[in-house]
């Protein structure tokens, strides 16, 4: 009957034992898988069963305890880092490799025509006279301010454009005079069509930079169009004339280079400046839209504008300091130059 021996000797021992006790017999030395103690004889065989060494090591095991072990589907990995990043343009911006280039021939036609306008403009007319074509301007988009109002459901704040205008229109000779905003408390609100779009969730779509436009998106650039077509559309005659069109654009713009000359000289100055000029224009749109929502911002957008605003603080104290720098870098001659004396090595 087949039987099975376990001895409690150390392998070495025990070949040592069977060597010198039967020399013929060739022991075969079996590895067991680690916590693998049983061997059994050959039911074949009617010969006693044969006692054999049996090899035990704990190498096995601690190799398969220290070999790692594959995470669970859709997990990472326990004690990785895993980094996560953005390939190509940003999906606010999908052609930001045109939108760069146009960005920096737009800012260097700027420095070179637009701005020196602008401040031939600012300097050579006067005030009361630059304010007044300005609030002309205003005046004629009023229309658009009342009815965007009215669309988004704002009846009171429609109401008061219209009474902006009316009011400017008669008493402030053809609103060449603010008397509305002076006189009867009705500040002006600007609105349009790319916010009424906004309102009723309609997103900004793709970022855009034009050359003559600026920062705008697909969003504002069709309610923008929208804006300047209502008068010439509805109204018609004179609205519709080139002359019209011409110099509300040219007044428009330089007025609105102006208003933007602290903000646009920031940027320029910051060390990206095309990404922080797109990244303060979405944002400040996001604000506008949450503003007539009566929504909170983003902690991203706060951000952005408050980068903003500090660097136009930091530019305003710069340029305030460099006059003082200037004049007390100034030599100032003397009263009686024959006074000084001159003396040189000998």
């Amino acid at each position: 009957m087949p039987g099975l021996a376990l001895l409690p000797i150390s392998p070495a021992l025990l070949s040592a034992v069977m060597g010198a006790g039967m020399p013929d017999m060739t022991v075969p030395h079996v590895a067991l898988d680690p916590g693998v103690w049983a061997l059994g004889a050959d039911p074949e065989s009617p010969e006693a069963p044969a006692v054999l060494p049996l090899g035990w090591s704990l190498v096995a095991a601690q190799d398969a305890a220290s070999a790692p072990q594959p995470a669970p589907e859709g997990e990472p990995p326990v004690g990785e880092i895993v980094v996560e990043g953005q390939v190509g343009p940003p999906k606010s911006d999908p052609m930001e490799a045109v939108n760069e280039g146009s960005y920096r021939v737009t800012q260097a036609v700027d420095a070179a025509v637009v701005e020196p306008v602008a401040n031939a403009y600012r300097d050579g007319l006067p005030e009361p006279v630059r304010d007044g074509l300005g609030n002309v301007v205003r005046n004629l988009g009023e229309p658009s301010n009342a009815l965007n109002f009215l669309l988004q459901g704002k009846v009171g704040k429609a109401f008061g454009a219209l009474g902006r205008m009316a009011i400017n229109t008669t008493v402030g000779a053809g609103g060449l005079f603010d008397v509305a905003g002076k006189k009867a408390d009705l500040p002006y609100r600007r609105n349009g069509f790319a916010n009424t779009l906004g309102y009723y969730g309609v997103g900004p779509g793709p970022y855009l930079y034009l050359p003559v436009t600026g920062a705008t998106s697909l969003r504002d650039l069709a309610g923008s169009t929208l804006d300047q077509a209502l008068l010439p559309f509805v109204v018609g005659d004179p609205f519709n004339r080139i002359e019209y069109a011409a110099t509300y654009f040219v007044i428009n713009g330089l007025d609105q280079r102006l208003a933007f000359d602290e903000e646009i000289a920031s940027i320029r100055a910051s060390d990206d400046p095309y990404r922080l000029r797109r990244e303060t224009y979405l944002a400040q749109r996001r604000r506008d839209i949450a503003q007539l929502k009566g929504e909170p911002i983003s902690e991203r957008d706060r951000m952005w504008l408050e980068e903003l605003e500090e660097l136009k603080a930091a530019s305003a104290a710069a340029e305030a300091a460099a006059p003082v720098e200037t004049a007390a870098a100034t030599v100032v001659p003397p009263e009686n130059p024959e006074a000084l004396l001159i003396t040189q090595h000998r």
